[in-house]
């Protein structure tokens, strides 16, 4: 890339700020690695979520030690750890925090005082987030989009960094209570782990119960969290690849004429700008983690999925044929050239 188009995109001036980012990001692998097996690309994702300043929702089944994956990396990323285990009784106050009444000892006072809620932490686990009511799930919106609470009219900032990892059981769903699609949509990335291979199966079996005697050792404070997260963000980005972010996001529209045929017929709901905003920076984000100082179409495609599937809704037509958001997302990557103009998008079916 010439120097005069980085300079205009804002890029670092040296490579300095990008071997932090890698030398932070394989530090970080390596110390997770003591405790979780395998899952090398949800932990790339999470990192990802991490340096691009995001949140992400993590879907599996019980048992793959989602609860423990999300402890491990904060523990790796020196950050204040909280978990909140929803349920059907959890109160938004239970999340945000409340007001109590507090006497003055010495003049005999009486005035209200703000006690915090577990949300004023670093990183949250919101452990089975479906699993709490609609009420208590909308007390995270304010956190996750702004930063803070507020309480009786009074604004309470979060510390920074500040994250959000939610988890979610897909398989039971009696007594569970759906995210909204306003509150999925907060969500940078949506993670599926799947079951473990024969050999990291096996290699779990082995590590047994010597998880508590594994050290971990910090890698990154929230000073220099904060620090690559704005070196990430000025990473270079071509005209061409915001393009090929936008044909994706916006072949989703089913009712627009940049739809293919089969995004007509399989879905009743497409992605908003708010998909091509995280695409683009998931994008720089992990161009920077592999050691590029400008982001390509291959990094797009490989955040495409984290990034549209709850973003996309199928149809009856979808379900009664099986065929899930990732196969659709599948079918765009092969649909979507990777070098034509946006205006190109939609000219075949």
């Amino acid at each position: 890339m010439a120097d005069s188009e980085t300079r205009q995109t804002g890029a670092p001036d040296d490579l300095e700020a990008i071997e932090r980012v890698q030398r932070a990001y394989r530090r970080v692998r390596e110390e997770a690695g003591k405790i979780i097996v395998g899952q090398e690309a949800v932990v790339e994702q999470l990192m990802i979520t991490v340096f691009a300043r995001g949140h992400c929702r993590i879907v599996g089944v019980p048992g793959l030690a989602k609860t423990l994956l999300v402890q491990t990396m904060a523990r790796c990323l020196s950050l204040e750890f909280n978990r909140i285990q929803f349920t059907p009784d959890l109160m938004p106050s239970d999340i945000t925090g409340t007001e109590v009444i507090q006497e003055d000892k010495a003049t005999g006072e009486r005035h209200f005082v703000f006690i915090p809620g577990p949300v004023f932490a670093n990183v949250i686990l919101a452990d089975e987030i479906n699993r709490t009511p609609p009420k208590t799930q909308a007390a995270l919106l304010e956190a996750m989009q702004e930063h803070q609470v507020t309480a009786a009219g009074e604004k309470h900032p979060l510390p920074e960094p500040f994250f959000v990892f939610a988890t979610q059981n897909p398989i039971e769903q009696e007594g569970t209570y759906p995210l909204p699609e306003a509150q999925l949509d907060r969500f940078m990335f949506d993670i599926h782990m799947h079951y473990p291979e024969a050999e990291d199966e096996y290699r779990i079996m082995r590590l047994g119960n010597r998880l508590d005697s594994v050290e971990i050792e910090p890698v990154l404070s929230g000073e220099e969290i904060l620090a690559l997260q704005r070196t990430v963000r000025r990473v270079p980005i071509a005209e061409h690849v915001v393009h090929y972010a936008m044909r994706l996001v916006r072949s989703t529209r089913w009712k627009t004429d940049e739809a293919p045929s089969f995004c007509r017929e399989m879905l009743s709901w497409g992605a908003g700008p708010r998909a091509t905003q995280y695409l683009i920076l998931g994008g720089k984000a992990r161009a920077i983690l592999h050691g590029r100082t400008f982001v390509n179409c291959d990094d797009i495609a490989a955040v495409a999925h984290p990034v549209l599937r709850h973003r996309i809704i199928t149809n009856f037509n979808a379900e009664a044929e099986g065929i899930t958001t990732d196969d659709i997302i599948d079918r765009l990557l092969e649909y979507v050239p990777r070098d034509a103009p946006l205006a190109a998008a939609g000219a075949a079916g």
